[in-house]
């Protein structure tokens, strides 16, 4: 590595630093942890949602088959 991209990297690792810091101390932080949680949780009920849906689906499917025949 030359000096300029060992820089550029020691930068971008202080601005990390610098910008999880805020996230976790700075004005808004809680706000900030509980969006991330109601995100994360929409995310897994979308997921258990959908799992469920096709789940159903194909059970509904095979049982609609089975009857026909």
């Amino acid at each position: 590595m030359t000096i300029k991209e060992k820089a550029r990297v020691e930068l971008e690792n202080r601005l990390h630093r610098v910008e999880n810091f805020i996230a976790t101390r700075g004005i808004g932080s809680r706000q900030l942890e509980r969006a991330k949680r109601i995100q994360r949780n929409a995310n897994l009920a979308l997921l258990l949602g959908g799992t469920l849906f096709i789940s159903a689906l194909a059970i509904w499917m095979l049982g609609n088959n089975e009857d026909e025949e």
